[in-house]
């Protein structure tokens, strides 16, 4: 059994571990691992304070598969429910869709019996204000204006550096069987309604246990055109080692011409649960926790330069 996460993923690590010890299924853990994250106040990228997008408003997206029957749930652009990633299990569970959003996201998490919660914090807010008021004079300040402006600025979305982490994490069971979970708010400063790769399964996150799972942080757009999270698992297929498979879709990158482009990074488990990761940005890694040892390690992403 191993649970992998990202890097900000683990103040959850010590609970998605005791599901696994406990019988839990590898769905379970990497959801349980991520409501922790999702509810922590000092992460501004998931869940609770994420920072918010152009027009204030904290909008979270989230993904679950399933490796077993290759099923998936998500949610994308969620107002008001703190854990994405629960609603998203549900959506897998109770519909026929694979990912709702927006408004009927939110209409779900209600018929579901998620609690609302106002997810911006005051640091979050003052952050937003700071921001927006560094980029916008005087005399144009207040939310009309900014709605007037908003094209413009959304270029603030993708600043390398505000916020653009994601949590994911990474399970395989005592019975084989493997999931992913990815969760976010997404870019800081978003324009409203984006969805990054979190919530679409192949980009953001998948699982097969055929193969293996895996899943990104960073610039999701740069991951949705490539399909990445499901490339990893295609290389594997083909009979690359999980660290070969995740090179392999870094250098996948190389070819995108996006003006935007920025850093991106990927995690990833094989059949056996060997973990691998790698990046376009140097000093990255992931934490494992295997069950057979103590407590949870780092192991370094593998640097990729895509020339972004």
């Amino acid at each position: 059994m191993i649970i992998v996460t990202s890097e900000y993923g683990d103040v959850g690590l010590p609970a998605a571990m005791q599901d696994l010890h406990d019988g839990g299924s590898a769905l379970d853990a990497v959801e349980t691992g991520t409501r922790i994250v999702e509810s922590n106040p000092e992460d501004h990228t998931v869940g609770f304070s994420g920072l918010p997008n152009l027009l204030g408003e904290v909008e979270l997206d989230a993904s679950l598969m399933d490796g077993r029957t290759l099923r998936a749930g998500a949610v994308g652009s969620l107002r008001g429910y703190e854990h994405a990633i629960s609603v998203a299990r549900k959506v897998m569970e109770e519909l026929p869709h694979v990912l709702i959003v927006g408004e009927g996201a939110a209409r779900f998490a209600t018929e579901m019996g998620f609690e609302k919660r106002n997810l911006l914090t005051p640091e979050a807010d003052r952050i937003w204000r700071e921001r927006l008021e560094a980029e916008v004079p005087a005399e144009r300040r207040g939310e009309l204006r900014y709605r007037e402006k908003m094209r413009e600025l959304a270029r603030l979305a993708v600043d390398p550096e505000l916020a653009s982490e994601t949590v994911n994490f990474l399970a395989l069971d005592r019975h084989g069987d493997i999931a992913s979970a990815v969760s976010t708010s997404g870019w800081a400063w978003k324009y409203p309604g984006r969805l990054g790769d979190s919530p679409i399964i192949g980009a953001g996150g998948y699982a097969d246990n055929r193969y293996g799972a895996a899943a990104c942080t960073g610039r999701g757009e740069m991951a949705i055109c490539l399909g990445t999270a499901r490339s990893v698992i295609v290389y594997m297929k083909m009979g690359m080692s999980v660290e070969e498979a995740c090179v392999e879709a870094m250098n996948d990158f190389e070819a995108l011409q996006d003006p935007y482009a920025g850093g991106i990074s990927i995690r990833a488990i094989d059949r056996d649960g060997r973990p691998a990761g790698a990046s376009n940005r140097e000093d990255r890694f992931l934490w494992y926790w295997q069950d057979d040892v103590d407590g949870p390690a780092k192991l370094p992403l593998v640097y990729v330069d895509t020339g972004h």
